[in-house]
């Protein structure tokens, strides 16, 4: 078993037919931080898990792999190579809570949201009379009469 964080989810329209329902989600093994002790830190892998107790993005949860994986009633004749087993409340680690889900839903709480702000409207631009060109006087050939030859 590992502890891993649900970080996105998949969607497939199309898979074999008892995959049908079934939720996909990206997940994201963590392990302790080997310095302090005190941490979750990612490995940098990811996998693709089937969830059976509807967890989100941003959970910890417990994952198992391999064909322990479909060693559950739920899961025993699903093609799967990882479930999710269980949704994280706590982790303890020698008297040192590494994570809990109550805390970590707090700070979320007394974070303020940034909310995208929509673009302000472009300003109309002001509409300004087209200018008028001066009209070309009609080129005269030839062949036409001036005012002049008429009044002859």
């Amino acid at each position: 078993m590992f502890i891993a964080k649900v970080t996105g989810s998949v969607i497939s329209t199309q898979k074999v037919d008892n995959m049908v329902g079934h939720k996909l989600l990206v997940v994201e093994p963590y392990r302790l931080e080997a310095k302090d002790r005190q941490s979750l830190v990612t490995t940098g892998r990811t996998f693709v898990a089937v969830d059976m107790l509807g967890s989100g993005v941003g959970d910890f949860v417990l994952i198992t792999q391999g064909s322990s994986a479909r060693l559950t009633p739920e899961t025993k004749s699903l093609p799967i190579d990882c479930v999710v087993i269980g949704i994280v409340d706590r982790a303890q680690v020698e008297s040192c809570c590494v994570y809990d889900r109550n805390e970590d839903e707090d700070a979320d709480a007394k974070e303020p949201q940034a909310k995208a702000k929509p673009a302000p409207a472009p300003k109309p631009k002001p509409k300004s009379e087209p200018k008028s060109a001066p009209k070309p006087e009609p080129k005269k050939t030839k062949d036409e009469p001036t005012e002049e030859d008429s009044e002859s």
